[in-house]
């Protein structure tokens, strides 16, 4: 039983080490804020994961990262998956209908809700992107083409 039981824990140690920290975590969210705000279009879209992913997906990702850029993020949070979330997470078709993927498997997600002001009067609005895990860093992974 005690030999069945060590070979379960070294069976499972190393997927324990791959879990970001929370301060890795807080570092990421802390990141992304600060690049929103100042509008740096070049870090917000160096969060990508791009390899293997699809041209007009990665298009799209950085279209809509920096879409409310310059807002002011009123809420920034790391949030784990929940059942829907993993379902999204597994893919789907594309914009064009072909079958699309994540190049990564996302670990959680990044809720970001901001607000923008103007003469007009003030906007809200509300965004989700999955989060996934690349050599011990955070990274949003962009959908590639599903094999």
């Amino acid at each position: 039983m005690k030999k069945a039981i060590s070979m379960l824990l070294l069976a499972i140690a190393p997927l324990a080490g791959f879990g970001a920290t929370p301060a890795q975590e807080k570092a990421f969210v802390d990141a992304y804020r600060k690049a929103f705000e100042a509008k740096d279009e070049k870090t917000l879209h160096g969060f990508l994961y791009t390899k293997g992913a699809d041209a007009q997906a990665l298009e799209f990702y950085k279209m809509m990262m920096t879409s409310d850029m310059g807002g002011k993020i009123t809420s920034i949070q790391l949030a784990d998956l929940d059942a829907n979330d993993r379902k999204r997470a597994q893919g789907g078709p594309g914009p064009d209908g072909r079958p699309m993927k994540f190049t990564l498997p996302p670990t959680k997600k990044l809720v970001i809700k901001s607000e923008s002001k103007s003469a007009n009067g003030s906007t809200s609005s509300s965004s989700e992107v999955f989060v996934a895990e690349s050599d011990g860093k955070l990274v949003i992974p962009a959908p590639g083409l599903a094999k």
